[in-house]
C-alpha cells in the first residue's frame, strides 16, 4: 500500500528533492508551503508553519482525503545569523516560531491522527548545530537544539501508540537556504569583523557541501525505512564530529568552534 506523506517546506532545498524521491518510489506526496504553486510531481498545499488554522485545515484536506496520513516530515524553516548581542528580539522570535513552532503546530494537528490510527512516523529536520552550537548562528542553533530535545521527549511520549519519531541532523547543504538567510552585520566594528569572517565561512562551508539531492533523498530513505533511529546525522564528516561532542570536554569542544567560526 503506498505511504500518503506530509512534507512542509516541500518546494525547495532539501524538502523538495525528498518529495521527488517519495513520489517517484509511489508514495503519494502532498507537500506544503507558503507558495501559491507547488512541484511538480505533488499534491501541493498552501499553508504557511506559522498559522495554526491553515495548518489543521491542510492537514484535515489530507486525511479527506486519503483517509490517514503515514509520515510527517517537518523540513521548513530559515536561518539569521548575527551578534546574540546586536540581534533584534523579534527576530529571535521569528526564528523560533518558524523552525521549532511550526514543526509543534503541524504535530499537534497530526499527532490525534496517527494515535487513533496506532501507526506513524514523524521525521523532524534539525541539524548538527543543534550539539554543536555554531558562533554568529546561535539562534538557529538554539531552535535547531529545541526540535533535538524535543523529539526525544516526543518519542518517548508516543512510542506505546506504534508511532515512530526520527531527528534528523544534517551537516552543511548545498541549498537556497544559505541565500535566504537574514543576515545581520549590525555590531560588525565592535566585533572586529569577526560576524562578517564567521558568516562567510558558513556560506563557503554550505555551498560546498552535501547536495540537495543526496541529502533529499537520505529523509526519504529514514521516512520508509523499517526501521529508523531516533537521532540520525547526515553527512559522514558530521557524524565523526557528533560523536567527537560525546568525547571532548565542553570547554575545549566550544574553543575548536570558536578557532573555526569566531576567530
Amino acid at each position: 500500500m503506498e505511504k500518503v506523506i506530509l512534507i512542509t517546506g516541500g518546494t525547495s532545498g532539501i524538502g523538495l528533492h525528498a518529495a521527488k524521491q517519495l513520489a517517484a518510489v509511489g508514495c503519494r506526496v502532498y507537500e506544503c508551503s507558503r507558495r501559491a504553486e507547488g512541484a511538480e510531481g505533488m499534491i501541493h498545499l498552501q499553508a504557511d508553519v506559522t498559522d495554526d488554522t491553515q495548518i489543521e485545515r491542510a492537514v484535515q484536506d489530507v486525511l479527506a482525503r486519503e483517509g490517514r496520513i503515514d509520515v510527517v516530515i517537518n523540513n521548513a524553516g530559515f536561518g539569521i545569523s548575527g551578534a546574540v548581542e546586536y540581534t533584534d528580539t523579534e527576530d529571535a522570535k521569528r526564528q523560533f516560531d518558524v523552525n521549532f513552532f511550526g514543526m509543534v503546530r503541524v504535530n499537534r494537528a497530526v499527532l490525534p491522527i496517527l494515535h487513533r490510527q496506532g501507526h506513524g512516523r514523524i521525521v523532524n529536520i534539525s541539524s548538527v548545530a543543534a550539539p554543536i552550537a555554531i558562533p554568529f548562528q546561535a539562534y538557529y542553533s538554539a531552535s535547531k537544539a529545541a526540535i533535538r530535545a524535543y523529539s526525544l521527549a516526543l518519542q518517548s511520549e508516543v512510542r506505546p501508540y506504534g508511532i515512530e519519531v526520527c531527528c534528523i541532523m544534517p551537516g552543511d547543504i548545498a541549498t537556497g537556504f544559505t541565500a535566504a538567510r537574514k543576515k545581520d552585520p549590525a555590531g560588525d566594528e565592535a566585533y572586529g569583523g569577526r560576524i562578517a569572517r564567521s558568516v562567510a565561512v558558513m556560506e563557503r562551508d554550505e555551498q560546498s557541501g552535501i547536495p540537495a539531492e543526496k541529502a533529499g533523498v537520505y529523509v526519504a530513505e529514514k521516512a520508509l525505512q523499517k526501521r529508523v533511529p531516533l537521532l540520525c546525522t547526515l553527512g559522514g564528516k558530521y557524524k565523526v564530529f557528533v560523536f567527537l561532542t560525546r568525547l571532548l570536554p565542553t570547554r575545549l569542544l566550544v574553543w575548536l568552534v570558536g578557532k573555526i567560526y569566531a576567530s
